[in-house]
Formats: structure tokens, sequence, C-alpha cells
């Protein structure tokens, strides 16, 4: 008995032995790995809206240690990113389809691939803003624009200047006639746009265009305002014309100003003729000022109040034309340039009510 009982110590001690000779929980048998496989695996595609083409791409999967995004778009290390499980990759794409790759890697070192559709869609510019500065200066301003391009309007098949987010371009010196409709085109970057066309302030002014702002700032209780033709005969059958009302009391210096988008440029002439229509004979005799104002820096124009011209009134109940020759003011250069015009009315007294027209505002040699 007791040799039997010595044997089933010895093999229980061996036993013991022997279990204790390896890592606990843990054996030799990795056969498990190859039956595991990422699964469950998802894309989410946030696009930007702000025409960026900014994506940001966040995969998702069961069993997954790591992914590799292929962008379908782009070279070198910028056409991929390799992330873990839980976070994101973002890539800028120009308008465009693609087909993003993702490549789920398991714990294993086993490759799931998946492909996935991408279209990437710009948005037309929104709340386009143009302005147009001293001297035909042009910037612009639009939501979700990417760039702009700038149609002068005074050349036939124009391409269209670029022009970029914040800048002002410079001088553009319009030549003779007119009007001309500037036209400044948002791009998105894409396909989609957005545009404004704007009929340009300036000589010649006759008051038919319907998108042009025609715009006479008053001071001193002149009211002006652009109506009917009260007599459509004679010089001037045009439908439309701009009436000046002196009203009483009005100061003896009151009037009416227009910034101009495109200047007086004396190279192409110094004479500022002017179609009155005065329906009081009390009126004949009584001046109609010109006045030009605003000179543009570097073409030697003078300041306020030396190009002034004062021209009678000589009938009533007809239409006549008015002449201010400012070549008969040897102070202003030949190659002046005035960003203003500025008309005032029998500067000599106060206002009584007086009513004149004018239309047909234009620059000759």
């Amino acid at each position: 008995m007791k040799k039997i009982k010595f044997i089933q110590i010895a093999v229980f001690i061996l036993v013991f032995a022997t279990a204790c000779t390896k890592t606990d929980g843990i054996d030799s048998d990795l056969s498990f790995l190859n039956s595991t496989k990422s699964s469950s695996l998802t894309k989410i595609f946030e696009i930007s809206t702000d025409n960026s083409g900014n994506v940001k791409i966040t995969p998702s999967g069961e069993g997954v240690s790591s992914y590799t995004i292929l962008f379908g778009q782009g070279t070198g290390s910028a056409a991929s990113a390799k992330i873990t499980p839980g976070n994101s990759a973002t890539h800028a794409y120009p308008e465009g389809s693609y087909t993003v790759t993702i490549n789920a890697a398991d714990i294993a070192g086993k490759v799931t691939t998946t492909t996935y559709p991408l279209t990437v869609t710009y948005r037309a510019p929104l709340n386009l803003v143009v302005n147009t500065l001293s001297d035909m200066k042009v910037n612009a301003t639009a939501l979700y624009a990417n760039s702009f391009l700038v149609f002068y309007g005074d050349v036939a098949n124009e391409t269209g200047t670029p022009m970029a987010i914040g800048q002002t371009l410079p001088a553009h010196i319009y030549p003779a006639g007119g009007p001309y409709d500037l036209k400044v085109v948002a791009q998105s970057g894409g396909a989609a746009t957005s545009q404004l066309v704007k009929t340009l302030f300036g000589l010649p002014l006759s008051f038919e265009s319907t998108t042009m702002d025609y715009f006479f700032g008053t001071f001193g209780n002149v009211n002006f305002t652009k109506v009917a033709n009260p007599s459509a005969t004679g010089l001037n059958t045009s439908a439309t014309v701009g009436k000046y009302e002196k009203t009483v009391g009005a100061a003896t210096w009151s009037g009416t100003y227009s910034p101009l988008n495109i200047p007086i440029n004396f190279t192409q002439g110094n004479k500022v003729k002017v179609l009155l229509y005065n329906p009081d004979a009390t009126n004949i005799g009584k001046n109609l000022n010109v006045e030009l104002e605003s000179g543009v820096t570097g073409t030697g124009a003078t300041g306020n109040g030396v190009a002034v011209l004062k021209v009678p009134i000589t009938t009533s109940g007809a239409w006549e034309e008015l002449v201010f020759d400012f070549s008969s003011i040897s102070a202003i250069p030949a190659t002046a340039r005035f960003g203003q015009i500025v008309f005032r009315f029998n500067d000599a007294a106060s206002g009584t009510g007086e009513i004149i027209y004018i239309d047909n505002i234009r620059l000759t040699n």
C-alpha cells in the first residue's frame, strides 16, 4: 500500500510541474487568428459646403487595428493617410468624382479592401458685391467664392482679368464713348459661378439705361429725380430725363453731386454739353453751373472750385444745348481726369421753386 501511494504522489508532482512551465492563461495554439477578419466596415464622408473641397473621412469597423485611406486624388504622401480606429483623415478635393479606397488591417495583419464612390460639387457663390473705387479700381466680395473674373466691357471678345480674393485691381482707363457694362464673375473653384453686371456711371448720361444707378446726391434743399420727358420734341425725344428742382428757400450754394465710376478724361475732350429744358420764361438768363471735382491723383487735375463754368439759359418751352468749354480754363492740364460732376442752378439767389430738366450730358472736343 505504501508503494502504491508513493507512485500516485510522484505522478501528481510530475503533472503539476509540467503545468507550471506555461504562462498562465496562454498556450501555444494561435490557430484562432486564422479565422479573424475585419468586419462591419463602413465609412463616413463629411463634405464641406464652403467650396474648400475638404472632405473628412472617418472609417469604422470591428476587429480593425489600422486603416490606410487612398483618397483617389493627389500624389505622393498627399494621396493617402494611415490612421487608427476612431480617428479621421481630411483631404481637399477639386470638384469632381473620385473612388476612395480604404484598406482595413486586423490584428493578424490581414487587409480587407473596400472602395467607395465620392462626388464633390462646389456651390455657386452668394451675395456678390462689386465695388468700383476712384479711377475705376475694382474689388469684389462673395460668400463661397474662390476667385473672380472681371470684364470691363470696353473690348470685343474680352477674356476677363483674374482677381484674387481680397485683391483690388489697378486703375482702368476707359476709351471715349460708353456707357460700359462692367461684369464680375465670382468663381466657385468648380463649374458653378455667379455674376453681377453694373452699367457704369459716367459720361455720356442719357437717363435711358435700366441698369445704371443714376446717383445725383443733393445739398442745400435741391430735389433731383429721374422722370418722363416733359417735352419729347425738337433736340430731345428721349423717354426719360433728369428733373432739377430748387425748392423755395434753397441756398445759393445748393446743387447736386455725382461721383463717376468712369472719370471725365480731358484727353478725350474738354467740353461738357448738356441738353436743358426750361418750362418757365422767368428762368431765362439764369445760369446753370457745371463744376468738375475730385481730380484723379497723378493727372495734374486741380482742386475743387477751379473747374467751374456757368452758362445762361436762353429760352423756355424747348430743349436747348448748353456748352461748357473747359479748355478756356488754362489752369486745367490737358491730361486731367475728374471723378465727380456737380450741377448748380442760379447761384445768385435763394430758391423760389424753380424747375429745369437736363439730359444727354456728354464729353466732346
